[in-house]
């Protein structure tokens, strides 16, 4: 049996788990439904099942689930990539001590940026700025490629348009009605050569995939950005986009109940660039999110094992 088809059984849960750690009982992580909360929870199921012993269910979840789980029912155990700001109840359960951040699923945060093709920064370094794309809107092709509506991000760049003034510059705005053709619009002006200005955030499989630079929309302001994030707010500014809150969870029950397991979440953080590259070759090869797991696994082996205690390290080490 070849690695691959080793590391697919052990994630598959074919692979029963080592002994050395059957200490470890039953513990639930929520598969959130986007792509990388996927692949997380895949390789969080690989090393609990594979170096710590336990016996692993994988829950289907989202942001809104999960709150409501872990409000009702202190489950699941582990919520790997929770993004608090779409769910602020996360917070009141914190404050209950049902729930505790172990740590950054990303090591930068969320990123959301204003992105142009790197090509273009090139022959016009002027455009690495928002006052440089502004004063050259033909250079980017005259358009910023908006969030769809309903999207928290719709809220701020509409705010920022009105605050850097798009249209005295005569830049135009696309509203784009889905994700689905934000990404699409994104991709075919980079596989085309085009110009292209708009909105794209992080970790994705776009931002691995293609040459980007995200445009200085200046420093950070929090009291501004969170007048712009309001709609009930008129005094809009400008202000970059700050780093968003992205946590591993777990509840404290666990925390307490499985002291290594919580030591092992506690060290679990990626790269906001191994991430991306990670999302873009599951794109690139039409990967199951098992198959992407694994492609980090074989990898990114010094460090994940730098996640471990000795005795999983071990029993690991066994696998493959």
């Amino acid at each position: 049996m070849n690695k691959r088809s080793l590391y697919a059984l052990a994630l598959a849960g074919a692979l029963s788990p080592v002994a050395a750690n059957a200490d470890c009982g039953k513990v639930s992580v929520g598969e959130m439904n986007w792509t990388s909360g996927g692949i997380i929870a895949s390789i969080t199921e690989f090393i609990l099942t594979q170096g710590y012993g336990c016996d692993v269910t994988v829950v289907p979840s989202a942001t809104t689930t999960a709150i409501t789980s872990l409000a009702e029912n202190n489950e699941p155990d582990i919520v790997p990539e929770f993004w608090p700001n779409g769910a602020p109840a996360y917070y009141d359960l914190a404050e209950q001590g049902k729930v505790v951040k172990a740590s950054d699923a990303f090591s930068e945060g969320g990123t959301e940026h204003w992105l142009v093709p790197a090509d273009l920064v090139e022959k016009h370094p002027e455009l690495a700025t928002i006052e440089g794309v502004l004063a050259n809107p033909d250079l980017v092709g005259g358009v910023f490629h908006n969030c769809p509506d309903g999207w928290g991000c719709r809220i701020n760049n509409d705010s920022l348009i009105e605050a850097f003034d798009f249209e005295a510059h005569g830049m135009d705005v696309f509203n784009h009605g889905s994700g689905e053709t934000l990404k699409s619009a994104l991709v075919s002006a980079m596989e085309n050569d085009e110009p292209y200005f708009g909105y794209y955030w992080g970790p994705t499989a776009p931002l691995g995939q293609y040459d980007l630079v995200s445009v200085d929309l200046g420093p950070v302001n929090e009291s501004v950005y969170e007048c712009n994030i309001d709609p009930e707010c008129n005094e809009v500014g400008v202000s970059g986009y700050p780093a968003a809150p992205v946590f591993n969870v777990v509840t404290t029950e666990l925390a307490e109940r499985e002291p290594e397991v919580f030591a092992f979440i506690q060290n679990m953080s990626f790269s906001n660039e191994a991430m991306n590259s990670l999302l873009a070759w599951h794109a690139d090869n039409n990967a199951t999110l098992d198959e992407a797991a694994v492609h980090y696994l074989e990898n990114n082996k010094d460090e994940w094992m730098s996640w471990l205690n000795d005795e999983a390290r071990e029993s690991i080490q066994g696998v493959f």
